[in-house]
């Protein structure tokens, strides 16, 4: 790893924050932040959900309040808060005050085990990160793809390169300068060693859908009780998606963005309302 490159301009600091969906002790998570700490030019902060908070999605708390609570850190640059709200309070919190400005951007992870395909609809670590692209701020979310014995220093190195990349202006093309949308990456790392990585790869989201299904038990008293299992993805070895990706032991990176409309179902759409408004019913009501 470089440990020559700085992240910001010379004498400038650069404020970052942290959080994830696996809570606030998590290896994943300290990881990322002492790989950001070699930087003498960045600032840390952490805030993050005080338990285990995976798969939570991108929910947020509004029927009861949220529990802030600072730790120590042991550096002045590194500054920590665990919430009692999901990962998408973590940031609503920390870019609505509870950090004193805007970060230079949010890193959202490491998460232990892939968020691929449709994952990012479930995944509260990727949701951490379009939350903060809700925000107006630059977002990468990181995980790895193994839930056993897994290293995370690769990864966290590789995500402070990346983050550099961003904040160097590198992938301000023309496109998003046009859009001025904040930048959105997923990223998932193998679970493999760093000398087995085979490269890089920008990928699209897997859109097949492995099979859901859930596991029957009843307890002594008669009650059923449902686990749900489900496939792991598969997809097409030789295809451009995240899935494929990793399956080939290449990083994926997939740009998300936070725009949903389907623009293609305009000109149905239309011919179909036309027909709606020539209802008797609907055209009652325009005052027509």
């Amino acid at each position: 790893m470089r440990e020559d490159v700085t992240m910001g301009k010379s004498g400038e600091i650069q404020r970052v924050l942290l959080t994830n969906d696996d809570g606030v002790l998590s290896e994943g998570l300290w990881a990322l932040a002492g790989a950001f700490l070699k930087r003498e030019d960045t600032e840390v902060w952490i805030v993050a959900p005080d338990r285990e908070r995976s798969a939570s999605g991108h929910s947020i708390s509004i029927h009861h309040p949220i529990e802030v609570c600072q730790r120590p850190s042991g550096s002045p640059r590194l500054h920590v808060y665990a919430t009692s709200g999901t990962p998408a309070d973590c940031v609503k919190l920390a870019l609505s005050g509870l950090l004193p400005e805007k970060p230079a951007i949010t890193v959202s992870g490491i998460n232990r085990g892939p968020n691929l395909g449709q994952d990012v609809f479930y995944s509260g670590t990727v949701s951490a990160a379009l939350e903060a692209a809700l925000g107006g701020v630059d977002a990468i979310a990181v995980s790895v793809a193994a839930f056993e014995q897994v290293e995370y220093g690769f990864a966290a190195d590789f995500a402070v390169m990346i983050t550099e990349k961003v904040l160097e202006g590198a992938l301000n093309g023309e496109v998003r300068r046009a859009g001025s949308h904040p930048l959105l990456l997923n990223v998932n790392v193998p679970a493999v060693r760093p000398e087995d990585i085979a490269g890089l790869a920008i990928t699209r989201l897997e859109l097949t859908k492995p099979r859901d299904f859930f596991r029957k038990r009843q307890d002594p008293f008669g009650r059923c009780w449902y686990w749900m299992a489900g496939e792991v993805y598969q997809g097409d070895a030789l295809s451009d998606t995240d899935v494929s990706a990793v399956s080939r032991n290449l990083i994926s990176i997939t740009p998300l963005k936070l725009d949903l409309t389907d623009t293609e179902a305009f000109v149905e759409l239309s011919e179909v309302t036309r027909d709606l408004m020539r209802h008797d019913q609907l055209g009652a009501g325009t005052g027509e």
